[in-house]
């Protein structure tokens, strides 16, 4: 039997939810669902299908959105909704790999650095790059980008 890839096992889940009634998980499994089908329509004639990678830097956008909703909310001193983006991060982040921390991620763009001999600001995109395409879902590229930039120049 082929393994569940990502787009089923969001399904899944979200048919359990509807089982449970657990109204926050089905919310935001509806929104993640909707925001596949929103990739699916924008990938049309572009390639055949969304692969897992494109699934976990959709889920990895739909993160970064609630964490600068939180920021946001924790100026307008609206509690009630940073818990409601907590707990939508919570739902989203079950679909990821587990994440590198900064430590680590610091670590594998120092290597990208020094293994591909990149020196200045100007290969800033050549690191975002191979980040890409080795560490989707796994590291946070916002972090990525300020590590890299200060490793770089």
């Amino acid at each position: 039997m082929s393994q569940m890839n990502l787009i089923d096992k969001i399904d899944e889940k979200y048919k359990n939810s509807i089982k449970e009634k657990d109204s926050n998980s089905i919310n935001t499994l509806r929104l993640i669902r909707s925001a596949i089908k929103d990739k699916e329509i924008s990938l049309r004639g572009k390639q055949v299908n969304i692969t897992d990678n494109d699934v976990l830097l959709l889920l990895q956008n739909l993160i970064k959105q609630r964490h600068d909703s939180i920021e946001a909310f924790k100026k307008a001193n609206r509690d009630d909704l940073i818990e409601k983006e907590k707990a939508e991060i919570n739902v989203i982040e079950r679909f990821l790999p587990e994440q590198k921390n900064e430590k680590e991620t610091e670590e594998i763009i120092k290597e990208i650095i020094k293994e591909n001999n990149l020196s200045t600001i100007k290969d800033m995109g050549k690191v975002m790059n191979i980040i890409k395409s080795k560490y989707t879902g796994v590291i946070d590229m916002g972090v990525a980008g300020k590590i890299a930039k200060s490793n770089l120049g």
